[in-house]
């Protein structure tokens, strides 16, 4: 049997292959949903990135690449809306930065009740990044 390579037998493919990671249990970055990519943690246990880049003819994509990071206690994971929209986040962020930590309006929902307790992988991620600043003290959350 050939595989035909009209565009409804890609898609087809393409979702039986997400099917059969998930059923297996292996989450891959580079297999993600440009909408579910950040904040998502693969199988391996580093965090996914949302990356952009230039196409040949210069259009700017966006692709899930998996980073370097590691997370200690956490894997095969994706991220809530819920999360998301507790702690304040844009799965449409392209990289992840500290800078945001600077802002006040953002580490109030990232401190909020609703974040800090509910959302470990987000609050992990930021704590970190803050830690990586050299600051190893430093807490987003100081009155938690």
């Amino acid at each position: 049997m050939a595989f035909s390579s009209s565009p409804s037998s890609f898609i087809l493919f393409l979702v039986s292959s997400l099917l059969l990671h998930a059923a297996f249990g292996e989450l891959i970055c580079e297999e993600l949903p440009n909408d579910k990519c950040a904040f998502s943690i693969a199988s391996s246990g580093k965090r996914c990135l949302l990356e952009k880049y230039a196409r040949e003819n210069g259009e700017m994509e966006y692709q899930c690449r998996t980073s370097e990071v590691i997370v200690e206690r956490m894997s095969e994971y994706i991220e809530t809306d819920q999360c998301v929209s507790a702690c304040g986040v844009d799965r449409s962020s392209v990289g992840i930065s500290s800078d945001s930590l600077l802002e006040p309006q953002f580490t109030a929902k990232l401190c909020s009740s609703n974040c800090y307790h509910n959302c470990p992988n987000i609050i992990d991620l930021y704590f970190n990044l803050a830690a990586g600043e050299g600051n190893t003290s430093y807490s987003p959350c100081p009155f938690l």
